[in-house]
């Protein structure tokens, strides 16, 4: 997966979380080429080319990022924060995919760069929908700058 263009970088720590959101993406056909980080560290590591992704071709950006804000390590607020704040990733879109309804959370995801923040519905029929409906406007409607 590594070599090929991906499309939607998944950064969530909760498995169950992860495999429902792929599965929602898989089942709509919105992205065929996901990948799964479980961690914020390991994702800045995709990211910047760091880590065991040394020798990652940095030109193959992902087309949206879906960011949980809960999880070990490096939070999602760390993330967005670095991504926003590097020149080479700030115009990938982020999306806020967490559970968090706290306004601390909301605002400071905004004040960091966040594109949408989307707290994840309970139930899998609204999940699914939400997520499938995120992909398809990010990776099928949305305009990207052109030098992103």
């Amino acid at each position: 997966m590594e070599n090929q263009e991906i499309q939607i970088l998944l950064i969530e720590d909760s498995i169950h979380d992860a495999e429902l959101t792929i599965r929602a993406l898989r089942k709509n056909n919105v992205a065929k080429h996901i990948l799964h980080l479980k961690d914020g560290a390991i994702a800045l590591d995709y990211l910047f080319g760091t880590g065991k992704y040394t020798e990652r071709n940095l030109a193959n950006k992902p087309m949206l990022i879906l960011l949980d804000l809960k999880m070990p390590k490096v939070s999602g607020l760390e993330v967005l924060e670095k991504i926003a704040g590097d020149s080479t990733t700030h115009a990938i879109p982020v999306v806020v995919l967490t559970s968090s309804k706290e306004h601390p959370d909301v605002e400071r995801a905004y004040q960091l760069g966040a594109n949408s923040y989307i707290v994840k519905p309970v139930d899998f029929e609204s999940f699914s929908q939400v997520v499938s409906a995120l992909g398809m406007y990010w990776l099928s409607h949305n305009q990207p700058p052109y030098n992103a």
